[in-house]
């Protein structure tokens, strides 16, 4: 019951924020373009993004024809946030659904994004976020997470993140700072790139990862 009403919560928070979010959207394409660089979907491939909002991974990942994936899903919470993802490629489509319980098959995806999501929530809630995206994953070594957050490797740049952040009712309140590597090593992850992006846009950290076979 208490998953289910936060999951409600969260997505009339991010309804209110729908009408809005495109405006900052240009602060993000930098890294996502990145993202989208080093996951490299191929065109045999299907591909889940989880949170994503108005769809700006697809979107963006549909301007690049020859790597288009066969398939791709965007999932989020929010049924107004998603209408903002627009017209899509064939084969393509939306979810609307809590990116800790995504009603697609076990390894249906062969990469799977979490672009500007996983530093907006608490540590429980990035590990079922992470162990989701390893459930929806095929088995195999290709198979790939890639992860965008708000991050900066410069004290003083996460320190006036944390001020502008201060106070969720805030539009800034998504830039809290996050470094996601410890998280993904405690979910089994390996990285394998990472990258970061101080001068264009949001200071960011794209990381690419796999998931450590067992021992």
């Amino acid at each position: 019951m208490a998953h289910r009403a936060d999951t409600a919560a969260a997505a009339a928070t991010w309804d209110r924020h729908a009408a809005r979010y495109p405006a900052q959207e240009r602060w993000e394409i930098a890294a996502i373009d990145a993202a989208l660089r080093v996951a490299a979907p191929r065109p045999d491939e299907r591909l889940v993004d989880l949170g994503t909002g108005t769809g700006l991974v697809l979107r963006r990942l549909a301007t690049r024809p020859g790597e288009r994936p066969r398939a791709a899903v965007g999932v989020d919470r929010s049924r107004r946030m998603l209408a903002g993802a627009g017209a899509l490629p064939p084969g393509w489509s939306t979810l609307q659904a809590d990116a800790r319980a995504v009603p697609l098959p076990d390894g249906w995806a062969d990469v799977v994004s979490c672009a500007y999501v996983l530093h907006l929530l608490g540590a429980e809630e990035r590990a079922a976020v992470l162990a989701e995206a390893r459930r929806l994953l095929a088995p195999g070594a290709s198979s790939r997470l890639v992860v965008v957050t708000v991050w900066s490797d410069r004290p003083l740049v996460r320190v006036a993140l944390r001020l502008l952040a201060r106070g969720s009712p805030s539009a800034c309140a998504a830039l809290r700072p996050w470094d996601p590597s410890d998280d993904l090593a405690r979910a089994g992850w390996v990285a394998t790139y990472r990258v970061r992006l101080p001068r264009r846009g949001y200071p960011s950290v794209v990381v690419l990862a796999k998931h450590a076979p067992p021992t």
